[in-house]
C-alpha cells in the first residue's frame, strides 16, 4: 500500500469513528430547522430568509458582491463600515457564486452547513484524543443542542470559525504544528477572535520548549520538529494580522484603523464594564430582574464549567482557547444580545459536561439530548423570528 492510499484509508476509518456524531448533529439541526420552517410560516415569514438574509448575514453578501467600503452613517453620527467583517467568509460565498448557480446568500448557507459538519467533526476529534470516543459523540451533541445552535446554521461565520479552530487545536494537540499555523491563520481571516486560536498553539509551543529544555518531556518525533514548530508560531497570526493592517492601510489611521471601525459599530473591549451596566440595570426592576437574574446565573455557569475544565486538567491549548474567547466575549463592549453566540465556539467548556453525560447508560443520555434538542430547536425558532441574532 503505498503513502497516499494509507492516508486515505486512515481519513475513512476516521470518519467512520466520528459517524454517530456527525449523523447525530445532522439530526439535531435537521429538528432545528425543521422547528423554524414551522414557526416561521405560523409567521408569515420566510425560515430560508432569516438563515440567509438577515443581519450580519446581509452584510457579508454585500461584501461578497460589491467588496469592501460599503458604510452605513445613523442619526446619531455612529458609522457601520463592512470593514469590520472579516473577509474568509465573502472570499467563499464569491467562490460558490462563481463556479456554482447560487446567489451569494446560497453560497453562503451552504458554506454554514458544511463548515458546521466540519466543525461538529473537528470537536469530535478533540474531544476523542482527550477523554475517548463517547465523549466526543457527546460533545458534539451537546454544541449542537445549545441555546442558539440555530446559527450553526445560518450564513454567519461563527460556524466556519469554530470548524478552523477545532482542528487547529486537533493538530496542536497531536503535533502539526504547520498544519495548526495555517488553520490558525485562516481563522483569524474570519473573526477578531482569531486571536484565541493563536494564543493556543503559540502557549503549546512554548510550553513544548520548556519541556525540551528541561528534558522532561517526550523526544521529538522527528527531526524538523523544532522548525516546524516555529513555522507553525509563525503563520498563526498572519491572518488576522494581515487584514487589520489592510483595513489600517485602507482607512489611512494605521495599524490601530480597525479599532476605530470597531468603534463606529460601539464595538471594543472595556473589561466587562459595558456588560455590567447592562446586567444591573436589568435588576432595577421587575420582570427586568429576572433577566438580570438569569444572565448572573449564566455568567457564573461559565466560570464554574472553565474552573472545571482547569480541574480535569484539560491540555494547556483548550484552556488558552476556551479562555481567551470566553474573555473577548464577556468583556466586549458590543451589543449583548450577541454574547451568546459570541460563545459558541468555547467549546472546549463543553467537555466537562460530555465526560459526564458519557458516563450515563446509552439509554438515559440519549434521552437527555432528545429533551435538550426539542427545548434548543423551539427557542432557536422563536429567537429568529423574534429580536434574533444580530
Amino acid at each position: 500500500m503505498t503513502d497516499l492510499e494509507t492516508r486515505a484509508a486512515g481519513r475513512a476509518g476516521a470518519l467512520r469513528g466520528a459517524a454517530p456524531a456527525l449523523l447525530g448533529y445532522a439530526a439535531v439541526r435537521a429538528l432545528g430547522l425543521l422547528a423554524l420552517a414551522l414557526w416561521s410560516a405560523s409567521r408569515d415569514k420566510s425560515a430560508y430568509t432569516l438563515l440567509t438574509a438577515r443581519w450580519d448575514s446581509l452584510w457579508y453578501t454585500r461584501v461578497a458582491e460589491l467588496g469592501y467600503g460599503y458604510e452605513v452613517r445613523l442619526p446619531n453620527g455612529d458609522v457601520h463600515s463592512n470593514l469590520a467583517f472579516f473577509p474568509l467568509l465573502p472570499w467563499l460565498e464569491q467562490l460558490g457564486a462563481a463556479v456554482t448557480p447560487l446567489s451569494y446568500a446560497d453560497a453562503g448557507f451552504v458554506v454554514s452547513l458544511l463548515a458546521s459538519l466540519a466543525a461538529a467533526w473537528g470537536i469530535f476529534a478533540v474531544a476523542d484524543h482527550v477523554y475517548g470516543r463517547r465523549a466526543g459523540v457527546c460533545a458534539v451533541l451537546l454544541w449542537a443542542v445549545l441555546p442558539v445552535g440555530i446559527v450553526q446554521s445560518m450564513a454567519y461565520s461563527e460556524s466556519l470559525f469554530t470548524a478552523l479552530a477545532a482542528w487547529s487545536l486537533y493538530a496542536v494537540l497531536t503535533g502539526r504544528w504547520v498544519t495548526a499555523g495555517a488553520l490558525a491563520a485562516l481563522a483569524g481571516l474570519t473573526r477578531p477572535v482569531g486571536l484565541a486560536v493563536t494564543a493556543a498553539l503559540w502557549a503549546a509551543a512554548v510550553a513544548a520548549y520548556l519541556r525540551d529544555r528541561a528534558g522532561a518531556g517526550t523526544p521529538e518525533r522527528a527531526p524538523g520538529e523544532g522548525a516546524r514548530r516555529v513555522l507553525g508560531m509563525v503563520l498563526a497570526p498572519l491572518g488576522a494580522a494581515g487584514y487589520v493592517l489592510w483595513v489600517g492601510h485602507r482607512t489611512g489611521e494605521g495599524p490601530l484603523g480597525y479599532l476605530d471601525v470597531q468603534a463606529g459599530w460601539r464595538n471594543g473591549f472595556d473589561g466587562g464594564l459595558a456588560f455590567a451596566r447592562f446586567v444591573a440595570g436589568r435588576l432595577t426592576s421587575f420582570p427586568s430582574a429576572l433577566a438580570g437574574v438569569a444572565l448572573i446565573a449564566g455568567v457564573a455557569l461559565l466560570l464554574w464549567l472553565y474552573v472545571v475544565c482547569v480541574r480535569q486538567r484539560q491540555p494547556l491549548p483548550l484552556l488558552v482557547y476556551a479562555g481567551v474567547v470566553t474573555v473577548l466575549a464577556l468583556c466586549a463592549s458590543s451589543y449583548f444580545g450577541s454574547k451568546p453566540r459570541l460563545l459558541m465556539p468555547a467549546f472546549p467548556l463543553l467537555l466537562p459536561l460530555a465526560t459526564a453525560l458519557a458516563r450515563l447508560r446509552t439509554c438515559r443520555s440519549a434521552l437527555v439530548v432528545a429533551g435538550v434538542a426539542l427545548v434548543s430547536a423551539g427557542y432557536g425558532a422563536f429567537w429568529l423570528n423574534g429580536s434574533g441574532p444580530p
